[in-house]
């Protein structure tokens, strides 16, 4: 078997590391699972489904993921104002990863 050389690759332009790119941190990843099992949901149920996270955290994992297309923030005219939080066609097409990352842990969990 012939190995490939190292020499003039660049990790960055892989799609491994788009996908990375656009679900890496701490948070990011257990948001699209939560998301994906309980939407819509809103902001102060994820934040109660995350455990400790700060309001300014979770507001900035969020508005990152709606920057990148991943999930939809529909906020509804009402007093108070409620904002609710789903997946967009392209956050659910990432959810095939995710839950074969869900599937790995299951079967390789000690």
């Amino acid at each position: 078997m012939e190995s490939k050389q190292i020499e003039g690759a660049d990790f960055s332009s892989t799609g491994y590391s788009y996908t990375l790119s656009l679900i890496a941190g701490k948070y990011k990843p257990i948001i699209l699972y939560c998301l994906m099992e309980y939407e819509p949901v809103r902001f102060n149920q994820m934040q109660r489904y995350l455990g400790r996270i700060a309001d300014k955290t979770l507001s900035h994992c969020l508005k990152e993921l709606e920057r990148d297309g991943l999930i939809h923030r529909k906020m509804y005219p009402e007093i108070p104002p409620r904002v609710e939080y789903t997946l967009t066609e392209r956050g659910r097409s990432l959810m095939k990863v995710l839950d074969q990352l869900c599937t790995w842990g299951i079967e390789n969990r000690p």
